[in-house]
């Protein structure tokens, strides 16, 4: 009986644990899935009945770009956390989740080099190897911008498989200041001003978006290890949840700022439903509310529930429009600029 029991114990247990990751791993996959799809499909739907014409490829151009936001916003995150994490008192630092930055500077450095391969061509998909002129790139701006960032994922990748992963900061900051110099070309008006704009959007949305995402891998790593640790993930989390309303509104203020740039205030209501390029914003504006009401419900449940922790099914779901708002955001820098009416 005694050998019997602990066997069946043993097979008891492992059955559902095994249930939740098989589950866990086709949901990631679905999501994966359905993040790809909004900057391939996305574009048809955007532009229809606009009147506009999109840049050939413009699909798979927004699901590189899309690709190149999320490798962002993984290292950027797992550096972010960590450091929050050492603030925490008691916190079982030496149980930390496997590091996802090395995956994602490949991921990154693929697409850097897919768009890279873009500009190389015209700005137009290539066909043929012939059809790019890499001795271009050296010579334009935009040229320049992609070889930085192919370099700077490269970098990051060295310096997360390094003994100081945090030096990745560097090559990632590069990353983001390429973006904004890049949607902000010189004949722009003020692109001093709009470039600035979007580096502080950008590196707030990576820290808001990969900061989450790790917090919530340490927090299952931790209350894996020890029982004790739930405390300290309860602590993280209301720590995490106190620099993200900092974000939240860093975000607001310079999106709004942004949009009313590209989009004088008086046009406003009329492009959102008019051009491929409003549609899209107030698609990302319906998620960005999405989150940030479910931000609300996870400080709620940090503060009133008896188990603090159950904060992490909201958050969960907030990792989850995260994500779609990370794919918008690569569909939205594919579309074809706003129009300045008077």
């Amino acid at each position: 009986m005694t050998l019997i029991r602990p066997t069946a114990e043993a097979a008891g247990a492992s059955g559902p644990a095994r249930r939740p990751a098989a589950g866990r791993a086709v949901a990631l996959l679905v999501l994966v899935a359905v993040a790809a799809l909004i900057p391939l499909l996305g574009p048809r739907s955007a532009l229809d009945d606009t009147g506009e014409a999109a840049a050939p490829g413009v699909g798979g151009i927004a699901l590189l770009r899309a690709a190149l936001f999320a490798a962002l916003c993984v290292p950027v995150g797992e550096l972010f956390a960590a450091r929050l994490a050492r603030r925490v008192p008691g916190a079982p630092l030496e149980h930390a989740p496997r590091s996802w930055a090395p995956y994602a500077a490949a991921v990154g450095f693929v697409a850097a080099l897919g768009l890279a391969s873009v500009v190389a061509t015209g700005n137009l998909l290539p066909h043929h190897l012939s059809d790019m002129d890499v001795g271009g790139l050296y010579q334009s701006r935009d040229g320049k911008l992609a070889l930085l960032e192919v370099n700077a994922f490269l970098a990051a990748g060295l310096c997360a498989l390094s003994r100081r992963p945090a030096a990745q900061v560097w090559p990632l900051a590069a990353v983001a200041l390429a973006e904004a110099l890049r949607a902000h070309p010189a004949p722009e008006h003020g692109p001093l001003v709009g470039s600035g704009l979007t580096l502080v959007h950008v590196t707030c949305a990576a820290l808001w978006t990969g900061g989450l995402l790790h917090v919530l891998r340490m927090l299952r790593a931790w209350r894996a290890s020890s029982e004790a640790a739930d405390a300290a993930g309860a602590a993280l989390l209301g720590l995490y949840a106190r620099v993200a309303a900092v974000l939240f509104a860093a975000l607001t203020t310079t999106g709004v700022w942004s949009a009313l740039r590209r989009m004088p205030p008086g046009t406003v209501l009329d492009q959102l439903t008019a051009t491929s390029y409003g549609r899209t914003l107030l698609a990302k504006l319906v998620l960005v509310t999405a989150v940030a009401v479910l931000a609300l419900l996870a400080r709620l449940r940090l503060r009133r529930a008896a188990d603090r922790l159950s904060a992490c099914v909201p958050a969960r779901a907030e990792v989850v429009a995260l994500g779609l708002v990370v794919a918008v955001s690569g569909l939205l820098t594919a579309l074809p600029l706003p129009i300045r009416w008077s």
